[in-house]
């Protein structure tokens, strides 16, 4: 009997054994892990875990001294993007939005910052001018579309920011801490709109701090420590291995003294917003 069952899709990002040091630090050791195809990934860990280098490998920004990154099938690495068509068919399907908006925006509008994209793809002008409308619409930002992003909020630039990627709709996304120096009301935005990824079809890889949103936005976690991965698994699952989040510095015990003077202390779970 035949089997006609569908060969399943290669992995946007197979990552085989890489390992990238700056200068005699090491930030990725041997690392290995795999991003399916419309997967919402949260990449959890401490300062220092890797988590950050690992979307600017992704991204094509920064390459691994051993091992391999593999984009649906593709080795990426320096020499292939360094071909003019593989590196535009690249940036138009995968976009990272840095944790720091001021090293991401440079142009001196909010329209332009949103346009710069569909511009160096080369679209039609009517294309670019109708994209960028809508997408300071879908942001809220277009009240802000003449000023310059260096002079707003950070949650108004982290919103710039993030358009200017979205506005060429990549089907890959890379946040780097979304929420992090966000206020509360900035935040409470920024989630709504990571949760509103649902069902949308692309594949969002987040680095976050923030516990407390992990089973909003992800349907699967890796656990990063010393640049290796600890564990992965769904939200639930991670989150209710108290020990794996104490060893990964994702959880702290917190005392209190109570009315008698007794020290009680207790595990929480700290969102590490900075």
């Amino acid at each position: 009997m035949e089997d006609n069952q569908t060969p399943a899709p290669p992995a946007v990002f197979d990552v085989r054994e890489i390992t990238f040091r700056y200068r005699q630090v090491t930030a990725l050791d041997h690392l290995s892990l795999a991003v399916s195809p419309g997967k919402r990934i949260a990449l959890l860990g401490a300062n220092g875990s890797g988590k950050s280098t690992l979307l600017r490998v992704l991204d094509g920004l920064a390459f691994p001294e051993k091992g391999e990154v593999v984009f649906f099938g593709e080795p990426l690495g320096e020499a292939r993007l360094q071909n003019f068509e593989f590196a535009c068919k690249f940036r138009r399907r995968v976009g990272l939005v840095f944790q720091n908006p001021d090293v991401q925006l440079f142009c001196p509008t909010v329209m332009d910052e949103v346009a710069f994209g569909p511009l160096q793809l080369q679209w039609p002008r009517e294309r670019v001018q109708e994209s960028v409308d809508k997408m300071l619409e879908v942001m809220k930002i277009s009240h802000i579309k003449d000023r310059s992003p260096h002079h707003l909020s950070t949650g108004e630039k982290k919103r710039v920011a993030l358009a200017s990627v979205l506005v060429v709709d990549p089907e890959v996304l890379l946040l780097d801490e979304p929420t992090a120096a966000l206020d509360p009301s900035s935040a409470s935005q920024m989630i709504d709109f990571l949760v509103g990824l649902r069902g949308e079809g692309k594949t969002v890889v987040t680095a976050t701090h923030d516990l407390d949103i992990v089973e909003d936005i992800a349907d699967e976690c890796f656990v990063f420590q010393a640049g290796q991965v600890a564990a992965q698994g769904t939200p639930n699952e991670i989150l209710s291995r108290q020990s794996l989040l104490e060893q990964t510095h994702l959880l702290h015990a917190h005392r209190h003294i109570h009315g008698n003077n007794v020290t009680h202390s207790h595990p929480h779970l700290h969102s590490h917003k900075h």
